[in-house]
């Protein structure tokens, strides 16, 4: 028999206002998937039989995330791991509660699909918006609308088809290319990894079907290089040999040996002597690798630097316009001074000017004066010392950052480069 091709391992997250059917709709992916193991089966048709359910309650699957919200406990991201026959899987299960949208900034950041979803009864809601904004404003390619409840409003294509034209219309406001639509039950299993036959009028994919057969981003190997320095190993004091080598993760592009590149931000140049994986050596290494460097030249590397593609190299930037998801319950005034880490890297910056503030009702940016939690806005960071950056469109790893409160500690924002 032959074997169904590997597409890949796909990171996606799950998204929503409260009680759109989250919890539900996860259950069902991993149930009608298969991907439930036979003990936590068992467990979960007892539990179900105890809560006095008709069938399996597929939302139980998430009940340990639910009783933390219940116990008021700060919610961070949720993630499962399953498997088709066609594809790897990570699910990011995002809180739906406005309160935790910043939880949800921290799952979008890696994802390469977004499920928004949406209660057929209440249709577009702000947190509908902002999910898809923010989810747009990470660089997720692809977002899906996945409207939920149809058995609620009798299979309606009608209901289906309001939705779709309004998410579309702030859709287009915001600047998305493209979103995919699919009609869904997640309590009886509709569209979602079966097909049903209860909306005959609805011919495209099911949720699993798409989530099989959409493409992964395959662009990093073209980037330039790009490998921030996580750690320098030096030899043991009284040990032999001269070994420098300097630790990290190509994060774009690839490098050789006897490739020429750059050390920012000491602008340096040198040439790769070197590529070890462990006690292996290698010729050469790509995205997606952890591996040491060694130089030729005797230079002064550190970490937070960044070896670099010298002809494509990232700016020096000492000042930042970014657009900024804060998190803080504290709010955000201009003046304020922060620790920004990118990647390795971390640097004073202070919060120079608030440009513009994005409004959720109306997706329109307009002035502020200070950010409250969740807020997205537009500003402008002047950095202590200069810094390697991307813009985050060309490139997640040196184009993202998070700002610090140096009193706290506390992460406060999110932030990407422009």
């Amino acid at each position: 028999m032959a074997q169904t091709p590997d597409a890949g391992l796909l990171r996606f997250i799950t998204c929503g206002s409260v009680d759109d059917g989250k919890s539900t709709l996860i259950g069902r992916l991993l149930y009608d998937s298969k991907a439930i193991l036979a003990d936590a089966l068992d467990t979960l048709e007892r539990a179900s039989l105890k809560r006095g359910a008709g069938g399996v309650d597929l939302s139980l699957l998430t009940d340990g995330l639910q009783a933390e919200r219940e116990q008021g406990i700060t919610i961070d991201v949720a993630y499962r791991y399953f498997a088709t026959g066609a594809r790897k899987y990570i699910l990011g299960d995002a809180p739906g509660h406005e309160q935790y949208t910043r939880n949800m900034v921290t799952a979008a950041s890696t994802a390469d699909l977004a499920i928004i979803l949406v209660d057929a009864r209440k249709g577009v809601l702000p947190q509908t918006r902002r999910h898809t904004a923010i989810a747009h404003l990470l660089g997720i390619r692809h977002l899906v609308l996945a409207v939920n409840k149809m058995d609620l409003v009798g299979w309606s294509e009608r209901a289906f088809a309001d939705i779709r034209r309004d998410c579309l219309a702030f859709g287009r406001d915001l600047g998305i290319p493209a979103m995919a639509f699919i009609p869904i039950s997640a309590l009886d299993g509709d569209s979602v990894v079966a097909r049903g036959a209860r909306m005959p009028w609805y011919g495209g994919p099911t949720l699993m079907e798409l989530l099989e057969s959409v493409p992964l981003a395959t662009d990093d190997l073209a980037r330039p290089l790009r490998f921030p320095v996580q750690w320098v190993c030096r030899p043991r004091p009284g040990a032999p040999g001269d070994f420098r080598g300097y630790c990290g993760r190509v994060e774009s592009g690839a490098v050789q040996v006897g490739d020429r590149v750059a050390v920012l931000p000491a602008q340096s140049r040198s040439r790769v002597r070197g590529i070890r994986l462990g006690e292996a050596r290698l010729d050469a290494a790509q995205a997606g690798q952890s591996v040491t460097l060694e130089l030729e030249d005797q230079l002064d590397v550190c970490r937070g630097d960044l070896l670099a593609d010298p002809a494509r190299p990232p700016a020096l930037l000492r000042e930042l316009a970014a657009t900024l998801c804060w998190f803080s319950e504290a709010p955000a005034r201009a003046g304020a001074r922060f620790l920004l880490r990118l990647g390795p890297t971390e640097i004073r910056a202070t919060l120079q000017e608030i440009v513009s503030r994005l409004d959720i009702a109306s997706l329109k940016l307009q002035a502020a004066h200070h950010l409250a939690m969740n807020d997205i806005a537009e500003v402008r960071l002047r950095l202590q010392a200069p810094a390697a950056a991307d813009p985050y469109v060309a490139d997640h790893a040196t184009g993202a950052f998070i700002l610090i409160d140096e009193h706290s500690n506390a992460t406060v924002a999110g932030g990407l480069v422009r």
